[in-house]
């Protein structure tokens, strides 16, 4: 017992509140689908790049295209928290939603989709 205390005052446990990184929201500014992939967006001169360290962290990741899931997952917040963060900084112009399948989609588009998720899971 006294080896998990130490393990976790070293690495020091996040005593953030999810809720606290969303100012309480729950509902994105953009719809947000699980398996959407995040990209980040090029690097405009007027860009206001006042952000905390989460969302530095989410930009980062969105350099290699991850889906909304693998985000939640490499940043440790709840999908719902990924999906308000994501999406105000969609709106803030430094992230963009590549597109997802529609409704018509194939059975190879489909099948290529979740292999592309499961393939950027397995690396988390």
């Amino acid at each position: 017992m006294d080896e998990q205390h130490n393990a976790d005052t070293e690495t020091g446990p996040s005593l953030v509140r999810p809720y606290s990184l969303t100012s309480g929201r729950t509902k994105p500014a953009v719809e947000l689908a699980l398996e959407a992939l995040i990209q980040v967006l090029p690097d405009p001169e007027n860009r206001n790049w006042d952000l905390g360290d989460i969302e530095a962290t989410i930009v980062a990741l969105c350099a290699q295209s991850p889906s909304l899931a693998e985000i939640a997952a490499r940043v440790g917040v709840p999908i719902g928290v990924a999906r308000v963060l994501v999406a105000d900084l969609v709106e803030a112009g430094h992230l963009r939603i590549l597109a997802t399948l529609q409704a018509d989609a194939s059975d190879s588009e489909r099948r290529e989709l979740i292999e592309r998720v499961l393939g950027g899971l397995r690396q988390i």
